[in-house]
């Protein structure tokens, strides 16, 4: 994500790996001669968290139950289609296309995550939601409100670049530096930011790369961010922070999956 991508360092090969959960799109596939509904996550998410140290988990929104996260030490909430805006107040814009039951799936475990300071990557959409969970809302569709953010969805199934700077003292700084860049695709972002969250990285244009939560690190690590990390196969770091976090709340962490005082 800089221009000079690195992975995180080597864990040894007895380390202990986090068991991380993901959420997951659901919606028709085909796979064989099948075609039907079926729970799906791109890959890219799945090999970034196995690369990372981590054993992956995946959370279909259906049957929706928050004592699953008592069995996990970290979870991602992935990108995907638009958070409904009935769920931050707004009507519909024209182009917005939701799936409101993986909204109320997405924003359920968020907040089950938070309150249980479990280690939380939000990324893309799952930034959105992470804001809208806690009160913020979003804009529906940023080229109305800039028009050069076409570049952050140039096509479709093209993914864009952004280049962003982070905060002194964040998540964000003490993983990528000062400034990096990153693969994105996304035709929202954030407008209203939530209270309990802090923005740690913009774009030149401004729009909000990254958030965390503003309590500090009693509060958990919690990192949101509106790129896509997963797809730069050469740059671990996110990813590596994240699990190395889950491994230290499973250190700390008592029977019942809460952390210890």
């Amino acid at each position: 994500m800089t221009s000079e991508p690195q992975q995180p360092p080597a864990q040894p090969p007895d380390a202990y790996r986090p068991k991380i959960g993901l959420t997951t799109y659901w919606q028709p596939a085909r796979w064989g001669v099948w075609d039907d509904t079926a729970a799906i996550v791109p890959g890219a998410y799945v090999r970034a968290v196995v690369e990372a140290g981590g054993t992956p988990l995946l959370l279909p929104p259906v049957g929706t139950d928050t004592d699953v996260l008592d069995l996990l030490d970290g979870l991602i909430v992935v990108g995907g289609v638009d958070v409904d805006p009935a769920s931050y107040g707004a009507a519909p814009h024209p182009s917005t296309i939701s799936q409101p039951e993986r909204d109320d799936h997405d924003i359920t475990l968020t907040r089950a995550a938070l309150d249980a300071h479990l280690p939380l990557f939000a990324i893309c959409r799952g930034a959105q939601v992470l804001n809208v969970a806690l009160g913020g809302t979003l804009h529906q569709h940023l080229p109305d409100v800039r028009a050069d953010a076409v570049k952050y969805q140039p096509a479709p199934g093209i993914f864009g670049s952004v280049d962003f700077t982070t905060e002194p003292g964040s998540i964000a700084r003490h993983l990528l530096g000062a400034r990096a860049s990153s693969p994105c695709y996304h035709h929202q972002g954030l407008d209203h930011v939530a209270d309990g969250l802090r923005v740690t990285a913009r774009a030149v244009d401004g729009t909000v790369e990254a958030v965390e939560n503003s309590g500090g690190a009693d509060s958990g690590w919690v990192l949101g961010v509106q790129f896509h990390p997963e797809e730069n196969g050469q740059d671990r770091r996110l990813f590596g922070g994240f699990v190395d976090a889950a491994r230290t709340h499973r250190l700390h962490r008592t029977p019942t999956g809460r952390p210890t005082a």
